[in-house]
């Protein structure tokens, strides 16, 4: 696990926080990761998470994971990248932005395409879903398989109920089974403009949604505690807290962070007058 001022990488078999929720801020983006429930039944922590970030140079850039059988696809996978942390950064830190997700998004179709990675995919034992998420200047891209969420809070989104970013897809893993062994790759990426003002952007496995009695199931919810609070430690502390009062088994992993941007955003023509 590594832990320096501006990188962070783990995998719940190194330390699976059940029982325990541990909450962690790394300068303004808090990483919360919680094993879920021994009385449920629970006794291993599958997922795992990467976060990079530069202030000078204006981006993040995390992983998401969340792996079933063993976390050795989640392993792998935040290796692969730690590995390619400088070519990755330099992307990032490149002045034109489109470029940054543009080059990107290929660098991370080379690796998960390659014949090495797909070899040693074949290698691990389980599978694993797989959100990477970047933000540069006032834009926030995703690259997803399977079915961890990217959460976008903003007031204007919320007053259109607008709060998912990407869509869940089921049947998709890397690892054993892998969807870069497929024909073709089942995948999705999407790129989403920053509102003026503050932006929330959350990742999540799917464990704070599939809890029991589903108490996160509607997004507004989460809205609502960061938008009530300043604190986001004391806000994803609770959270963990009413996961355990709902004995959820299922790990859950959580990043979120904040950004005000100071930029304008698309708004319609003063001729269009309907909603946006």
């Amino acid at each position: 696990m590594s832990n320096d001022r501006n990188e962070f990488s783990w995998v719940g078999s190194q330390e699976h926080f059940i029982d325990d929720p541990d909450i962690l801020m790394l300068n303004h983006m808090v990483v919360g990761r919680y094993g879920g429930h021994s009385k449920a039944g629970q006794s291993k922590n599958e997922d795992g998470c990467l976060v990079w970030f530069d202030e000078k140079d204006d981006w993040e850039f995390t992983i998401i994971l969340d792996a079933h059988h063993t976390a050795e696809s989640a392993e792998l996978i935040v290796t692969e990248f730690n590995q390619r942390r400088s070519q990755i950064t330099k992307l990032l830190s490149l002045n034109a932005t489109h470029q940054s997700f543009k080059r990107l998004e290929e660098n991370i179709l080379i690796l998960f395409q390659s014949s090495d990675f797909r070899s040693a995919c074949s290698k691990v034992q389980g599978e694993t879903s797989c959100l990477i998420v970047a933000r540069k200047d006032k834009y926030v891209g995703w690259f997803s398989v399977g079915d961890c969420v990217l959460y976008l809070f903003h007031k204007e989104l919320a007053a259109l109920d607008q709060y998912q970013l990407n869509q869940r897809h089921f049947y998709q893993w890397i690892g054993k089974v892998n969807t870069f062994e497929g024909d073709v790759p089942c995948y999705s990426v999407g790129i989403h403009e920053l509102r003026k003002g503050e932006n929330r952007i959350l990742v999540t496995t799917d464990g704070l949604i599939e809890c029991p009695n589903e108490p996160y199931s509607n997004p507004l919810k989460l809205y609502n505690s960061f938008k009530n609070s300043n604190d986001d430690q004391s806000v994803v502390r609770s959270i963990f807290d009413e996961l355990r009062d709902h004995n959820v088994k299922d790990n859950t992993t959580i990043i979120s962070w904040n950004i005000n941007s100071v930029k304008e955003a698309a708004m319609p023509s003063k001729s269009h007058n309907q909603s946006p």
